[in-house]
């Protein structure tokens, strides 16, 4: 034991050593080597604080950066390679000067992720900060990001009906309409409505995505055509144009592509083709006559637009899904100004909200939808859930990525409380179990029942209204009493 007792001691001591001798090298070579340049246009995108992000931010969080020289030393290259995956990781600014975003404003989800940490101080770290001084943000600099993301918030986000004290909330109010062919949207309901999209028919769109079950089928896996069972949860349907891509893994650029892949899988509809559907569909005189007033037929040609077709299908779909917005909130009401809309609870829970970072990703109009975030950010959510799906690979499933291995599209959050189950397993059975969860996995911090029931009361003012009526759907339990999430 006194061998074991003075080798633990001298370990001690020569780590210790190290960092005296390691650490003035660690402040002289602070700044780590760029691996190349970021290109002028794209650092536009940060207007005036362009300066600040280049040299403060670049250095953990994206991927155009080299690691330093000294994370190659023993003892240093695990704490250095740690901090840098983790900082990737929580925001990646590299997606924001892809070659198809440069022309873009930066996006609401990055708005929000530089604002807490810039208004909260949390970044740098502190333990990266003691060894690069010349990381450190000054108070002036803290204030011209926050200005800049107001002014972007305003100038890119914004829905101009906010109040003005409201207005740089990272929340917005939903708009109470948006432009729509009226006739392709009725159309695409009947579309939408319609099991002859499947091959037994049996099953539609409207199936899965039930307008009086809040958009969706409160089932934790959806039922296809023979009872197959998906391995995914059905998201709500209800603001869905709001999404910056579609699915869970974002495999769908827009509303009309995602409306082609459903009667396509195997274990949704299992039609064979767009063939095989039209010849159903067009022996229905009257729905071939409504079809043949939005897509005329045209003659013959190559690029032939018109008459029956999976693109026509698919756009009238995608016109009806347009217009499945939920506005009206309470939550709205107190965006736009009524003091009275909601609770002193309720707002507490959205301060409550803000405080735990859940609107750092559940952003905008939506309150989500914007971004594509890791499922196991602060904790291995799947290791302690345990039971793999072939849905847990998230948006790696779509680009092949390893990088991409457990990040999902963030869900909106709109009528929150009448969607449960919750999460892309559905294992989440009340806004409780959800919280909690967000909390260990996302956020890194356990949520105390207090604050789960105050940021519960919050969800619940978000359900809004569908045609001037509010939202149908059950609503979810008030406590978590059959919980499935203490894994």
């Amino acid at each position: 034991m006194e061998l074991e007792t003075f080798m633990r001691l001298k370990t001690i001591f020569l780590a210790a050593f190290g960092v005296l001798i390691v650490l003035p090298a660690l402040c002289v070579w602070s700044r780590p080597v760029s691996r190349r340049s970021i290109p002028a246009p794209s650092m536009a995108k940060f207007s005036a604080v362009g300066t600040i992000v280049r040299d403060k931010c670049m250095h953990c969080h994206t991927q155009d950066y080299a690691l330093p020289f000294y994370a190659n030393i023993p003892g240093i290259k695990g704490i250095v390679e740690r901090d840098y995956i983790d900082g990737l990781r929580a925001m990646d600014l590299r997606e924001e000067f892809g070659e198809s975003v440069t022309s873009k404003p930066v996006s609401e989800s990055t708005l929000a992720k530089m604002e807490w940490v810039m208004a909260n101080e949390t970044m740098p770290p502190a333990k990266f900060a003691a060894v690069h001084w010349d990381s450190r943000i000054s108070n002036r600099q803290r204030e011209i990001i926050l200005d800049w993301v107001r002014t972007t918030r305003a100038a890119c986000y914004a829905t101009g009906t906010a109040s003005r004290e409201r207005s740089n909330e990272p929340v917005q109010p939903l708009p109470e309409s948006v432009n729509i062919d009226i006739k392709k949207a009725a159309l695409g309901r009947k579309l939408f409505e319609d099991t002859r999209l499947s091959v037994d028919n049996s099953i539609s769109c409207a199936s899965c995505h039930m307008l009086e079950k809040g958009g969706a089928d409160a089932r934790r896996f959806s039922e296809g055509v023979g009872k197959q069972l998906g391995n995914v949860n059905s998201p709500t349907v209800f603001n869905c144009v709001f999404n910056m891509r579609q699915f869970w893994d974002g495999r769908a650029a827009d509303l009309r592509e995602q409306a082609g892949g459903p009667p396509f899988n195997p274990i949704e509809m299992s039609s064979k083709d767009w063939e095989q559907i039209i010849v159903k569909l067009a022996a229905d005189r009257a729905l071939e006559e409504d079809f043949f007033e939005v897509y005329p037929p045209l003659p013959a040609s190559d690029d032939n637009t018109g008459g029956w077709s999976g693109t026509n299908i698919t756009d009238a779909i995608a016109e009806y899904e347009k217009s499945l917005i939920t506005p009206n909130s309470r939550f709205d009401k107190w965006l736009r100004g009524d003091d009275k809309a909601i609770s002193d609870k309720e707002l507490e829970g959205y301060m409550r909200f803000k405080a735990y970072r859940c609107s750092s990703c559940h952003v905008g109009k939506s309150l989500g939808g914007q971004s594509f975030e890791y499922m196991d950010l602060k904790k291995d959510y799947f290791a302690d859930r345990g039971d793999r799906l072939p849905s847990d690979e998230g948006l790696k499933a779509f680009t092949g990525r390893q990088e991409d291995l457990h990040k999902f599209k963030v869900p909106n959050l709109r009528n929150i409380e009448l969607t449960a189950p919750y999460l892309h397993d559905g294992t989440a059975m009340t806004l409780d179990d959800a919280i909690k969860v967000m909390g260990v996995y996302l956020s890194g911090l356990e949520v105390t029942p207090g604050d789960r029931k105050l940021i519960a009361s919050f969800l619940r003012t978000l359900t809004g209204e569908y045609q001037g009526e509010k939202v149908k759907g059950d609503v979810s339990p008030q406590d978590d009493t059959d919980s499935k999430a203490d894994f």
